[in-house]
Parts: C-alpha cells; structure tokens; sequence
C-alpha cells in the first residue's frame, strides 16, 4: 500500500499592493471650474446669484398663503365696499343735497375705516415672523437683511395699492350713479384720479410706515396700538383744545393728522379742516413719513439680532 505522500506548499499568488485612490478631483458649479485643471463633478443645476426679485417672489408666497392676509385683505374689501354702499344708498334714500361737494366724497368714510385693516397687516408682514422665530429662517435663506426689508415693502406696497384702487373705483362707481344728480358739482377726472390712484397711493404708503413699525418694535399688539395712536391720536387731541392759546397747535393737528389729510383727495372741508393742504401735498408728505420710517427699520434690523 503506497502511502501518500504529502504536496508541497503552492506559492501564494503575488498580490498588488494596495495603492492609495488617486486625489479626486474636486467638484464644480457650471461655468466656476478653473482653466486647465482636471475638473471634476459639475453639477446640472444651473447656479446664479439671487437677487432683489427671488426675495420678491418668496414674500410674494408668504403673503398669500397665510390665512390673515387673507382675512384681513377681505375684511378690507368688505369695509371700503359695504360701508360706501351703505353710505350712498342711506344718502339716496334721504333724499339731502351733497352741497359743496361732488358725489365721490360719499367714499371718504369707508376708506378712512378700511384704513385699519392696512395698519394691521402691514404691522404683521413682518411682526409674525418675529413671534414664530421665523424670521431666523427667512434671513438664512436671504442673509442680505437690506433685500429682505426691501422685498417685504414692494411685495405690500403693490399689494396695498392693487386692491385699494380697485375698491375705492368700485365705490366711486356707486356713488356717482346714486348721487350724482344730488351733489353740487360733477365729478372731474382730476378728482377720480385722485380719489383712486391718490388715495390708494396715500394709503400703501401709510402701511408701509406700518411695516416700518413692526420691524422696529417686532412685537404685533404694541406695533398696531402705536400706529392706530399715530392716525387718531392728533384728531382726537386737538378736538379737546378748546381754550384760544392753543388755537394754532390745534389747527395743526387737524391739519395734518392723516384722517384730515385723506379728506383732501375727496374734497370733503369743515369748519375745523380748513387747510393749507390741497391737491397732492398729503402724498408727498405720507412719501417722506414713509421714506424716514424706512431708513429707521433698515438701520434697526442690520443693527439688532433676529
């Protein structure tokens, strides 16, 4: 019996070292890859800077999908509209003469109480970001706080403006077919341009002082509180001013508390409200309220932390 004998050791199959990956090279937006070097992943996506009109369109969807814009813009609607209807329907029915006056100043009331709705919502534009810390997650995406403030501001102004033409033409339709044969004079073009286009200017610049204050106060009660004190705290004070000292200090806050300033577009006077003012003055100075309302938001929110 033969005996097996045993096999030699076969030799190992010499093995590669291991060789250490090649440097990979790095990656690349389009168009960033340095000339004459090994490029390496550019991605598909086609890279830009943003600009003023990216942070115009992701406020353009805040502002529409919150439910209190949608509410408060509704309210408004329905105050200017209703309250003008009512107004020149109760006016008709009485059967009075519109002396002095044309049939568009019947609208002068329902915009003067359509006028809070823009005080709140330009105060919560940006107030509600503060209470929800959202405003941390808007100026991550958008660290350029300048372009933010900025975009918020368009966004509400032409907002503010949009719909406040279309309801103060609506109800300058209704009271002239109701009153026009009841008031005095008739109705000019001047005076249905500055009824719609100078009212609705007058009043988006008075929200944004609004937006302006809820950025420096960040806080929604106290902001609204300040600005509702800013419309109708002068007309209510110089209403108690009855001694003669005061006389001219109580003209001039008639004069230019902001109730008495919108009257002039419709050309409603009275005793207390003979003015100065006429034609475009208020918008112009509504424009320079707003113009130094808006320098102090932008110096606070670059100076304070979110």
């Amino acid at each position: 019996m033969t005996t097996p004998q045993p096999q030699a050791a076969q030799p190992a199959t010499p093995q590669a070292a291991p060789q250490a990956p090649p440097h990979a090279a790095p990656g690349y937006w389009p168009g960033t890859a340095p000339a004459g070097g090994t490029v390496g992943y550019v991605s598909p996506i086609p890279v830009r800077k943003a600009t003023l009109m990216d942070a115009v369109a992701a406020e353009w969807t805040k502002i529409r999908s919150v439910r209190s814009t949608i509410w408060t813009l509704s309210i408004m609607v329905g105050i200017i509209v209703g309250i003008g209807l009512l107004i020149a329907a109760g006016v008709n029915g009485a059967g009075s003469d519109m002396r002095g006056t044309n049939a568009l100043a019947a609208g002068f009331f329902s915009v003067m109480l359509g006028m809070i709705c823009v005080l709140t919502l330009g105060v919560l534009t940006i107030s509600s970001e503060y209470g929800t810390g959202m405003i941390r997650t808007t100026l991550t995406a958008c660290p350029d706080r300048i372009r933010v403030l900025t975009a918020k501001a368009i966004v509400f102004f032409a907002v503010t403006f949009v719909i406040t033409m279309v309801c103060t033409a609506l109800v300058g339709m209704i009271d002239t077919g109701l009153l026009d044969d009841q008031a005095e004079f008739a109705s000019t073009g001047g005076e249905w341009l500055k009824v719609t286009v100078g009212t609705s200017l007058f009043i988006a610049l008075l929200g944004i002082i609004s937006l302006a204050m809820g950025t420096l106060l960040r806080h929604s009660a106290g902001a609204i509180t300040v600005m509702l004190g800013v419309v109708l705290l002068p007309l209510v004070v110089a209403m108690f001013m009855f001694t003669e000292s005061l006389s001219s200090l109580r003209k001039a806050l008639f004069e230019y508390s902001i109730p008495m300033q919108l009257s002039v577009f419709y050309g409603v006077s009275g005793d207390d409200s003979a003015t100065s003012l006429s034609g475009w003055d208020p918008l112009w100075i509504m424009a320079i309220a707003a113009a130094v309302a808006l320098g102090g938001a932008y110096a606070s929110l670059l100076k304070r932390d979110a």
